[in-house]
């Protein structure tokens, strides 16, 4: 058995290796493909732009705070907050990084105990992390600092502790994400709580826009904030940690910085050495589901290469937590406002919306396939699923199929998923607003148009920003060159849209504008899918 030095000191050996072999300043100093280069670039700049939104926000909050005589509540919030997203990032990322990843096999086969290489992976995901929780501790620090005005001690406590903060959550859920694995591990849909878990988390996220609108709109900043203080109080006597750290900073507290920095570390032994008895276990069931006993042997069903490679895509969305949430809420949303409408009445949503604006609501139906498509197209599984190929790119290359059968294959999933969803929110909507069938008809084929370009500039997108050599399938799934070049224009273009027809609609006639959008949908897509055709020839 190692000692806890020497275990310590594998784990910083291990971690060095990972951080080295992945890190984008050394792939960026000796990398000579100026493409590559460039794109290392631009995701550093997109990256610094998301942490500014976050501090921004998190400097809107202590304003708030400090603004109504309350800035004594920061502290707790801004560990309640890191502590949050910590819990959260952790337990929908253990299943990539802790278990199931690329280079298990690699090592494992290293001199190491398995509670090592667990405890250098949870230590590499904290660092990979840490830019964010660093991002809202600073900024809640300099609005605390700017309304408390507190002794400058405060300043290197709260950044020193502000390392230990997202540690204890990001051990509870990684223990919970070993647990999940330790139960499901024998079954073959492993990836079904956490999917489900994911989803409501995204759709409460969603939905807060809505609440914060209501806020303002109604005037509850005040009456919000001093509950939000009230609760945040009493989460703090239930949450520890969050009590240490506040304790420390505003009352000088060494008993708070002790607790929370040994908690930390002593929980971080703990928990590995739990995870380190059945780690290579889980691993090996992830990797290879067993079979059901009563499984029997029936005919096979026959598909065309197409649809084989279509069949082939839905096993790989199923088989990813991050990929069915990433590729599939986007549908799922749109079914939820096709049934909200259904129930709730079209006249109603845009009245609370417009906050009772006096205008006539039919202008806004010709937008309506575009408000689906909003939805539908946030995100295309054909961005994704060229680089999630990943190690398995050369098998694709070295099978009798032709690059381009693959690429069809992978579009023509991304149709299967996002038309049913389109066609089923576009007819709830008509029917609560009252839409003639032929304007119905014509908004359904112009959703399908809207589908194809989607599925096939996503399709472009990710073959020319194809990327093979990730270690983590989130960083393709969501940190991904491709998507965030299909995703950003394509979001800021169908908003524009929908104004210009709801302007354009108030001056020509509903139908023949949405013929010519139906055009222009069907021509870029046709432009989209040739230009597929030609990326595959070159690969």
């Amino acid at each position: 058995m190692l000692s806890g030095r020497q275990t310590m000191s594998n784990n910083l050996i291990l971690l060095r290796t990972l951080l080295l072999s992945t890190s984008q300043r050394n792939i960026y100093r000796y990398c000579g493909d100026k493409k590559k280069r460039g794109k290392i670039i631009g995701g550093l700049i997109g990256a610094s732009l998301i942490y500014a939104m976050i501090m921004a926000y998190c400097i809107m909050i202590c304003i708030g705070y400090g603004a109504t005589g309350m800035i004594g509540s920061a502290p707790v919030m801004c560990a309640l907050i890191i502590s949050l997203l910590a819990f959260l990032f952790t337990f929908f990322k253990t299943n990539g990084y802790l278990f199931n990843f690329r280079e298990y096999d690699m090592l494992m086969s290293l001199p190491f105990e398995a509670r090592t290489v667990a405890g250098c992976k949870f230590l590499y995901m904290y660092i990979k992390s840490l830019p964010w929780y660093l991002s809202v501790s600073l900024a809640m620090m300099i609005g605390y600092g700017y309304y408390a005005r507190p002794s400058f001690l405060i300043y290197p406590v709260w950044v020193i502790l502000a390392f230990f903060l997202p540690v204890i959550p990001m051990l509870i859920a990684s223990l919970l994400g070993f647990l999940i694995a330790r139960i499901s591990a024998g079954f073959r849909k492993t990836n079904i709580i956490q999917t489900v878990l994911m989803m409501v988390f995204v759709i409460i996220c969603f939905s807060l826009r809505f609440i914060i609108e209501d806020i303002f709109r109604n005037n509850k900043v005040e009456a919000t904030l001093e509950k939000t203080s009230e609760m945040t109080s009493n989460a703090a006597d239930i949450y520890l940690p969050a009590k240490w750290f506040a304790d420390a900073v505003t009352k000088h507290s060494a008993a708070g910085m002790l607790l929370l920095a040994g908690t930390s570390v002593l929980l971080f032994a703990a928990v590995f050495r739990i995870v380190g008895n059945s780690y290579r276990s889980i691993n090996s069931a992830l990797r290879s589901h067993a079979a059901a006993k009563k499984y029997r042997m029936t005919g096979l069903k026959e598909h065309n290469v197409v649809n084989a490679m279509a069949f082939k895509e839905y096993k790989r969305l199923m088989g990813s937590t991050a990929y069915t949430v990433n590729g599939a809420m986007g549908e799922i949303l749109a079914i939820l406002l096709g049934l909200i409408t259904l129930i709730i009445g079209f006249d109603r949503i845009v009245s609370v919306v417009t906050a009772n604006a006096p205008f006539d609501h039919a202008i806004l139906r010709p937008a309506i396939p575009l408000i689906i498509y909003f939805f539908i197209g946030m995100a295309a599984t054909t961005a994704m699923s060229p680089s999630l190929e990943g190690k398995n790119y050369w098998i694709i290359k070295s099978l009798p199929v032709e690059m381009k059968t693959v690429y069809q294959g992978k579009m023509l999933f991304n149709m299967y998923l996002t038309m049913p969803a389109m066609a089923f929110a576009t007819l709830c909507i008509c029917i609560s607003a009252g839409v003639p069938v032929i304007d119905t008809v014509l908004y359904l084929i112009m959703g399908v148009a809207l589908c194809a370009f989607s599925t096939a500039w996503g399709c472009v997108c990710g073959v020319k920003h194809m990327r093979l050599d990730w270690e983590n399938e989130i960083e393709v799934i969501k940190q991904g060159a491709a998507v965030a070049i299909y995703m950003l224009p394509n979001m800021f273009a169908v908003m524009g849209l929908t104004v210009m027809v709801v302007f354009l609609g108030m001056r020509m006639d509903h139908r023949l504008l949405t013929v010519i959008f139906i055009l222009i949908a069907t021509l870029l897509a046709v432009l989209s899918y040739l230009r597929v055709m030609t990326l595959s020839k070159r690969n």
